[in-house]
């Protein structure tokens, strides 16, 4: 199972579809980043945010190279390293 079948993903708007496939291609990324890649208004990526992490897909933690922002990630992935056997993660 996926994220977007536990989280409900797929019930919502399309810029928090957008936001979720941006971080799902990119991986961990700031506020910033996400509006850089998905060139989303930061307000639209702050409401798909909430949205996001309001149905559990989406994980907010600090970001140390600059604790004034936050770092979003996929729930789920953070167990899965960079470079890493993908297939193990799939069991």
């Amino acid at each position: 199972m996926t994220a977007t079948d536990e989280g409900g993903v797929s019930d919502l708007p399309p810029s928090a579809k957008l936001v979720f496939k941006v971080l799902e291609y990119n991986g961990p990324l700031t506020q910033k980043g996400i509006v850089e890649e998905s060139m989303l208004s930061a307000r639209t990526v702050r409401y798909a945010l909430e949205r996001l992490e309001g149905v559990g897909a989406v994980d907010e933690d600090v970001y140390f190279a600059d604790a004034r922002q936050n770092l979003y990630e996929i729930v789920g992935e953070a167990t899965v390293e960079r470079g890493a056997d993908v297939s193990a993660a799939d069991d």
